[in-house]
């Protein structure tokens, strides 16, 4: 469990080993991934906008709109339902899914401005791997040598796609890397509170607190000029790309949320590789860009090892069913 890393925790003590991870009914399972499927479909319409802005806003600037407005937006529900209040010992847990999704965010809108809008999306996918090793690790889901393999395949396939020489798209392309680390946190993080917790709310203080983490990274922006966090006041139609940005985000996390509330996070990382479908069609489409052949290929492997992951994820989820039916093994 995450009790031992979050500051005023419920239990107030120090886990030294994670607690064992919680049965979920299978309708619940399979609603989480039809879910989680829907938000990774519409997840890459966030970058697509991101990246026609890129060059007119900077990335900290549509960051942060992002966040305001996914704040704008669920206030009303949140007030109306009076979901505003959370435990005291949760906000250091909200404040740091505001942070990480913030600079998740942040790092990833960096990347648009200098790599393809499907290769970004390409090295990003090493966060799902990510997010089983911390599922793991924290939330006390199982993984043997067989997800090890898995995952260590998949980050072959994303040194192929960054090419560690860099003779291609230099260290640029470790923006998205670092990306997919905060984002994988993020995700431990919401699996966690979404054990509990309301979505609504969840994603509330994800604006809170991620739009004040833009706030004070464009802050800094403005005084040291720094391209990507230099603040603007962008125009009337930026503005409604920016809007149009926040409902996408807060449509598409919401869904990951409830996702994550219904499902292990082992079994939903996987379904994040799906992105790479509506993102090379929006990249095509908008953009021009498509993959290469040696981008393609790192695609193929990382997707290769998510899927494996899932097909374990099954056998072992019908294995554990058959016993606990008594009926034999197939």
């Amino acid at each position: 469990m995450l009790e031992g890393l979050v500051p005023g925790s419920n239990s107030g003590r120090l886990m030294t080993q994670p607690a064992p991870a919680p049965t979920f009914a299978r309708h619940n399972v399979r609603d989480g991934m039809l879910m989680m499927v829907a938000g990774m479909l519409i997840i890459p319409g966030i970058d697509a906008i991101a990246k026609s802005l890129a060059g007119q806003v900077s990335p900290g600037q549509i960051a942060a709109s992002r966040f305001l407005f996914q704040t704008v937006f669920l206030l009303p529900f949140v007030v109306i339902g009076s979901r505003y209040l959370i435990p005291r010992g949760e906000i250091w847990v909200h404040a740091a899914r505001g942070f990480l999704i913030a600079l998740a965010t942040l790092l990833f809108f960096s990347s648009l401005r200098v790599l393809p809008l499907a290769d970004a999306i390409s090295i990003f996918f090493v966060e799902p791997l990510i997010l089983t090793v911390l599922a793991a690790i924290f939330l006390g889901e199982p993984i043997g040598w067989r997800r090890v393999t898995a995952i260590l395949i998949g980050f072959c396939g994303a040194l192929i796609i960054v090419r560690p020489s860099y003779q291609v798209f230099g260290a640029q392309a470790l923006l998205p890397l670092g990306a997919a680390l905060a984002f994988a946190i993020y995700l431990t993080l919401t699996r966690h509170l979404a054990r509990a917790g309301d979505p609504v709310t969840m994603q509330f203080y994800a604006g809170v607190f991620g739009g004040a983490t833009m706030v004070v990274a464009l802050s800094i922006g403005g005084i040291t000029a720094m391209p990507a966090l230099v603040p603007s006041w962008p125009t009337a139609p930026q503005w409604a790309l920016l809007a149009l940005l926040g409902v996408i985000g807060t449509g598409a996390h919401m869904l990951v949320v409830h996702a994550f509330k219904r499902a292990p996070a082992s079994i939903l990382a996987p379904f994040q590789y799906l992105e790479i479908i509506s993102a090379t069609a929006l990249g095509l489409l908008i953009f021009g860009d498509f993959p290469d052949a040696t981008t393609w290929l790192g695609i193929v492997i990382i997707v290769g090892s998510g899927l494996y992951v899932f097909h374990r994820e099954q056998q072992v989820e019908s294995r554990t069913a058959s016993e606990a039916a008594g009926k034999p093994r197939a």
